[in-house]
């Protein structure tokens, strides 16, 4: 068989790296493809089910280019099997091989299987003495002044495993181009009698083996950096959930302190709610709760404040059934009420009423926090930034609520306060409602 035309050899090259961006950019979209490319620890029924993904489209290619006259640039199986021995070791890219092989063994070509497995043998000879995170930021342009790449080396030598990568693909491209030109009919691949020509095809497959490598580690990377978005919500709502009084604690102790003696049943009671509180302030919580574990948390602390104010603090609840199974940001109430027994009550001589109502209105959760009390004077209002309602000053409790409801819900998410000075202020928090059936299954699926 005479060699190919330069022109043609060229057009093919530049077909086979579209072929490779083609079918690397269809695979990055598939959802159980990027599942299991994002596996941290893949057993071996994922690693073949991640060969198959690859090689099944690059199979139908080798067969089309045994069918279709000239049509070379769509079998691109050697790099395929060079990138398959490199990202899942020699054992899944021999069965890869094997695939990609058989159009071509049903073309005749019979040297198509030794070649491929000697390919996926030495690749998979690389994974196992690679660090993996050099294989996937592998690149064919090693570094964009080979002056400054020498003299680095030379300086301090080290044996490099992105250019030995790099060698090895190039020299495996060459040996499968030399069978070709001597057993044409038996194996398939682009050869020229031109050196240059020659070259540019041994380049060639280092770019075609690296497209798939960036397109999927860019995948990589983006998995990675929402993981360490994910991990700095979860640390900030951590952090703002934990949130706790000092002066509370402070005057329960006291409190405490002066009941052991008088009413030491009393006291004890104390001691047993403010280590529930503090129970659940330690321990590591979920962002998402059922409103009854809410309003139990809320007991504890309401309970202690009761003791510390006595007749001068009441507690009322209007709370609809149908609320308690759904779910709501924990430690959502505690700052709230907190801020109406401090800023609205305790200023009070003669103290007052806390109002907790629940209620659903259509597909919203609507909770109030409604206090008596001496209200906000007008000048100590500020607009919130983002539904410009009225707020008081930069409290510690509503500002904790404010920022956890905008991270948790964004614009879903309402916080109204209506403040009357001398007759009280009610807290408003509007939601989706959120059953905790479905907490359960997103849950469930997102670990899964």
């Amino acid at each position: 068989m005479n060699p190919l035309e330069p022109k043609l050899v060229l057009i093919s090259l530049l077909i086979q790296l579209g072929v490779a961006a083609a079918v690397s950019s269809s695979l990055a979209r598939s959802t159980a493809f990027r599942r299991l490319l994002l596996a941290t620890e893949r057993t071996p029924i994922d690693r073949m089910q991640l060969m198959l993904l690859v090689v099944t489209p690059l199979t139908l290619g080798v067969w089309i280019r045994t069918v279709v006259p000239n049509f070379l640039a769509a079998d691109i199986s050697f790099a395929t099997t060079i990138l398959l021995g490199a990202i899942l070791g020699p054992s899944v890219a021999a069965v890869g091989a094997v695939i990609l092989s058989f159009p071509a063994l049903l073309h005749h070509e019979f040297l198509a299987l030794p070649v491929n497995l000697v390919a996926a043998t030495v690749a998979g000879g690389f994974y196992r003495f690679a660090d993996v995170e050099a294989i996937w930021t592998f690149s064919p342009m090693i570094d964009l002044s080979l002056y400054q790449w020498v003299r680095r080396n030379l300086r301090r030598p080290h044996l490099d495993r992105q250019v030995l990568l790099l060698l090895i693909i190039m020299l495996l491209q060459l040996c499968a181009s030399e069978v070709a030109m001597y057993r044409p009919r038996r194996y398939f691949a682009l050869r020229s009698n031109l050196w240059l020509l020659q070259l540019a095809i041994a380049a060639a497959a280092p770019v075609i083996v690296g497209i798939p490598l960036k397109i999927w580690n860019a995948i990589r990377i983006e998995d990675k950096l929402e993981q360490q978005a994910r991990l700095l919500l979860e640390a900030r709502l951590d952090a703002l959930q934990r949130q706790i009084n000092p002066h509370f604690l402070f005057n329960t102790l006291n409190s405490i302190g002066s009941l052991i003696r008088l009413e030491p049943e009393l006291a004890r009671e104390m001691i047993v709610r403010l280590a529930n509180i503090l129970r659940i302030l330690l321990k590591k919580r979920e962002a998402f709760v059922p409103f009854r574990d809410e309003l139990a948390f809320t007991d504890d602390y309401l309970a202690i404040e009761v003791v510390r104010f006595g007749e001068k603090l009441r507690v009322v609840k209007e709370i609809a059934p149908d609320t308690l199974d759904l779910v709501v940001p924990s430690m959502l109430l505690q700052p709230l009420i907190e801020n109406s027994i401090k800023h609205g009550l305790e200023p009070r001589i003669s103290g007052g009423t806390v109002t907790l109502r629940s209620r659903i209105r259509g597909e919203r959760l609507l909770l109030e926090v409604e206090d008596d009390g001496v209200g906000i004077a007008p000048e100590r209002d500020v607009a919130m930034p983002v539904s410009g309602l009225r707020r008081p000053g930069n409290g510690i409790g509503m500002k904790n609520v404010r920022e956890r409801m905008e991270v948790l819900y964004g614009n879903d998410a309402i916080l109204e306060m209506e403040s009357r000075p001398g007759r009280g202020t009610r807290i408003t928090l509007e939601m989706p409602v959120v059953a905790t059936t479905e907490l359960q299954q997103s849950t469930t699926s997102a670990r899964n």
